[in-house]
């Protein structure tokens, strides 16, 4: 069955070139009317005449997601011209890799202004009109930079991860009002990564074969609070677990104990994923199968 996204309207952010304009093309062939936002006015208009030639509907937005005067212009245009805003993908970003030892904290600042303050600016801005209306569909762009580390991307990695925590506490606080909220971390040969990679590392890794997995997510059948791994046509989830643990309670040598068995702590044998921050407290408090050492 189709994916038909029709009565839908869309933001991407960085779609001018790369990943968001994959995103919006895919998004548009999907039916969605798309507000294209990007720095570059050339990229943006071009990417709005590619929609607008194969048959939809699309308008260029020209501002950075750090500027939030402009950002809240851009979701109330939307609403004024389709009478709604639907999803959001917050795909704009930069790069400003360096070793943490020798990387300027204005550059850590920046690439954690437009990572995560530009997709709280955008989230922010169409969160309201997604509750009045009852649906939304908002998509973080985290990495695996994040998730997983990178060497020279300290300031990458924390603006990736703070993404999947933003995403945790909004998809728990938007379900009542039908917005599902969720990460997509991709694999993607992009400006970004056109020098951090040799031309046989980045073949296959089209960003027209990641865009799909948005396509799902921003459907009405997607899942909510997912970590949604892309790229090369591949899709997989990440999820942040925990294990079952060991128990020491107050002893005098809670500390040896902990030394002694990191072993049992790092056991992934019935490890869960919490449903809530809570559920680590209960987990702690109450949980009947914790381990504790030998005697």
């Amino acid at each position: 069955m189709t994916i038909d996204l029709s009565r839908r309207v869309a933001i991407v952010t960085g779609a001018g070139g790369g990943l968001g304009r994959s995103h919006a093309l895919a998004l548009a062939r999907h039916g969605a009317r798309v507000v294209v936002n990007d720095l570059s006015e050339a990229g943006a208009s071009a990417v709005v005449a590619e929609i607008i030639a194969a048959g939809g509907e699309a308008a260029a937005s020209v501002c950075s997601v750090t500027d939030r005067s402009a950002v809240f212009a851009m979701v109330e245009d939307a609403v004024a011209r389709w009478g709604s805003i639907d999803i959001v993908v917050n795909n704009a970003g930069i790069l400003r890799d360096r070793s943490f030892a020798k990387m300027e904290l204005d550059d850590f600042e920046l690439v954690l202004n437009v990572h995560l303050m530009g997709s709280v600016n955008v989230t922010k801005a169409a969160w309201p009109h997604m509750r009045e209306q009852g649906y939304g569909r908002v998509i973080f762009t985290t990495s695996s930079s994040g998730l997983y580390g990178n060497f020279g991307q300290a300031n990458y990695g924390a603006a990736k991860m703070a993404l999947v925590g933003l995403m945790q506490t909004l998809a728990l606080e938007g379900a009542k009002s039908g917005i599902h909220v969720n990460c997509l971390a991709p694999s993607a040969a992009t400006q970004m990564t056109e020098s951090l990679y040799s031309k046989d590392d980045l073949k296959g890794l089209s960003t027209d074969l990641v865009s799909p997995g948005v396509v799902a997510l921003a459907s009405e059948k997607s899942p909510t609070r997912t970590i949604f791994l892309a790229g090369a046509g591949a899709f997989e989830q990440a999820h942040v677990t925990m294990t079952r643990g060991l128990y020491v309670g107050d002893a005098a040598d809670a500390a040896e104990q902990i030394e002694a068995g990191w072993t049992i702590i790092a056991d992934r044998s019935g490890e869960i994923v919490p449903e809530s921050g809570a559920a680590q407290y209960q987990h702690e408090v109450q949980h009947p199968g914790r381990l504790r050492l030998a005697s």
